[in-house]
């Protein structure tokens, strides 16, 4: 199993920990960092055993036949991924195209 960020997945990981840190939801830029790559970790090391849904239609702009897993980090804010999937050889390929999160995602969507 491998886990691939498409270069826009990975530039918007890197841009959300400065907007953690700016908009003060973490008061150390160290306490953002943290959270992210906890993130990063977890999407890495768990993205194959969650259950995974079809993307809606609304996505197809990002990828066709995406598939979306969702990752809890707190109360307030859940984390969906967004990936296709890809057998090469022996071997399950996933491909993460786009993330977002409840906040700036409408439920209705999903």
């Amino acid at each position: 199993m491998r886990i691939i960020f498409l270069p826009e997945a990975l530039d918007y990981f890197n841009k959300l920990t400065t907007v953690l840190y700016e908009e003060e939801y973490f008061g150390f830029e160290e306490s953002a960092l943290k959270y992210v790559d906890e993130l990063i970790d977890d999407v890495t090391n768990t993205l194959h055993l969650r259950l995974k849904k079809p993307a809606p239609i609304q996505f197809e702009k990002i990828g066709r036949n995406m598939f979306y897993c969702s990752f809890r980090k707190n109360k307030r804010t859940t984390w969906y991924i967004f990936f296709t999937q890809y057998q090469v050889d022996e071997e399950r390929v996933y491909l993460v195209r786009h993330i977002t999160n409840n906040h700036e995602l409408s439920s209705s969507f999903l």
